[in-house]
């Protein structure tokens, strides 16, 4: 089912428009089949990029589509009911170009960024570490400078695209200070010392290569130390929030396909002589459903809008992944109840959906560390 969007603009209309062509045509119809194999679709994101909808929220000049979040989320999250797997590499490919396009000089962003946002480029984002997942002041990824290099030593975990991308965004200690110890770094694919572990062996999102990311004294340019040594803290926090809402659009799309899947069957099969759908109890079911992923929607669109007007978003963005993610793992659960016995099967997409619902309310920050995030922006701002 079509989702009735309010958008700022012609443009705004036709990617939608574009989107949802590309969807429909290209990822839906694959998706089952490639999420069984654990096959990963390069191809996919090469078309997604020739057609610019990799680089929406960067500015025109260096190959962006200058959208403002607001249409770039409602992009990402048609891509993600049609293909979750998709929807989150598109966001996570956006987390990896935000330091530079942010917080690179001039001469990086006119060197590398076109390249990165012309399509032909996917990006990996590493921070987690094998036991340093949020909490970023006990990385242990080093980098020592050496002549005009630094040299990387370090691993890093949960790296989405890992051996697949062909830049990483690499955070690494640079000196011992917790808080301003962490520097950010562009690191290329084919860089000396780089490694991967073997895939994860996860229980959903299938066709999204996940590993481990292996450093052993990895030369990195200096020139490609992105921000202020010892900045990288910073930069980290403020690219998760944007992370974020990424992955909160890709989880109402996943709860919107839930959803769609749920109404259909129940208007298709039958019991006791009519539609299912024709049941007080199960109509109910489906009102909640379509209640959940309409207010987890909304969410998302106001943190979004916030962001594109230039306030304050983090408490929102936190808000945003806490709603849209508890109520994917909802919907997803319930869409299986629907469809009942065959909800349980394979030969239906409700089973996969659960699967990959459940991931939402761990990457980015686990649930538990957003009301941990929410709750500390409540309280500053009393106390402010």
């Amino acid at each position: 089912m079509a989702v009735d969007r309010l958008l700022p603009t012609d443009e705004a209309r036709d990617l939608l428009a574009l989107t949802r062509e590309i969807a429909a045509e290209q990822l839906a119809p694959r998706a089952s089949a490639d999420e069984a194999a654990s096959a990963f679709p390069r191809d996919v994101f090469a078309l997604l990029g020739g057609t610019g909808l990799l680089a929406l929220p960067y500015a025109e000049e260096y190959g962006g589509g200058e959208q403002p979040y607001e249409v770039y989320l409602q992009v990402l999250e048609e891509i993600a009911t049609a293909w979750m797997s998709v929807g989150v590499g598109v966001s996570v490919h956006s987390l990896a170009c935000w330091a530079l396009a942010t917080y690179g000089t001039d001469e990086q962003q006119k060197r590398l960024l076109p390249d990165m946002l012309g399509g032909d480029q996917l990006g990996a984002y590493c921070l987690s570490e094998p036991a340093a997942g949020s909490d970023i002041a006990a990385m242990s990824t080093r980098a020592r400078r050496d002549g005009d290099h630094f040299v990387l030593t370090g691993t890093k975990a949960w790296i989405t695209h890992g051996g697949e991308a062909d830049f990483y965004l690499v955070f690494a200690r640079t000196s011992a200070d917790r808080s301003r110890g962490v520097s950010a770094f562009h690191v290329p694919a084919g860089t000396s010392g780089l490694a991967f572990g073997a895939p994860e062996n996860k229980m959903g999102l299938t066709a999204s290569t996940t590993t481990q990311l292996v450093l052993d004294e990895a030369p990195v340019p200096a020139s490609h130390l992105i921000g202020d040594e010892g900045a990288g803290m910073r930069i980290a926090l403020a690219a998760l929030d944007g992370g974020r809402l990424g992955i909160s659009a890709c989880a109402v799309g996943l709860a919107q396909a839930a959803l769609d899947t749920a109404v259909a069957y129940a208007t298709e099969r039958k019991q006791f002589g009519r539609p299912i759908a024709d049941f007080q109890g199960l109509q109910f079911l489906l009102a909640d459903m379509s209640a959940a992923v309409e207010s987890a929607r909304a969410t998302y669109l106001h943190a979004a809008r916030l962001r594109d007007a230039g306030r304050p978003f983090s408490r929102q963005a936190s808000i945003s992944k806490l709603v849209t993610t508890d109520a994917a793992m909802r919907v997803t659960t319930d869409a299986v109840q629907v469809l009942g016995g065959y909800g349980y099967t394979r030969d239906f997409p409700a089973e996969r959906y659960m699967r990959e619902a459940k991931v939402t309310q761990i990457f980015e920050g686990t649930n538990q560390v957003q009301r941990l995030v929410i709750a500390r922006h409540l309280l500053a701002e009393h106390a402010g």
